[in-house]
């Protein structure tokens, strides 16, 4: 039997991996089977770290709004806080609660004295 020569696209597959695993170190950069596996590993860490990084920011801006509320003169904590913006239908989200206990504190106190009102 002759020899057949092997078309272009497993190797130009490979290539696509490599690029991916270019900046991994040692044999996870080089090794084709090691490649595909630190290749799921990436993937699959990355997809995870996703949903937590979603989670670890909303428990800083929690943290945030509660150091500031705390400040204040009123022993007020974040639940009752949340609780009663809520009552009042002012609907501000986590975040923007969070940049204004950090830039202007004094608006945040007007909010909250507003709602104990």
């Amino acid at each position: 039997m002759t020899r057949i020569r092997r078309g272009y696209i497993a190797r130009r597959r490979r290539t696509k991996m490599r690029l991916f695993a270019s900046s991994f170190r040692g044999a996870h950069s080089r090794l084709t089977r090691m490649i595909t596996q630190q290749k799921i590993r990436a993937l699959v860490s990355a997809h995870r770290d996703r949903d937590r990084q979603k989670r670890d920011f909303r428990r800083l801006w929690i943290t945030r709004i509660n150091a500031v509320i705390r400040e204040t003169k009123v022993s007020y904590s974040y639940s009752k806080f949340i609780h009663n913006l809520y009552e009042i239908q002012l609907l501000l989200n986590r975040k923007i609660l969070a940049q204004i206990a950090i830039s202007n504190r004094d608006c945040l106190y007007m909010i909250s004295n507003e709602i104990i009102k």
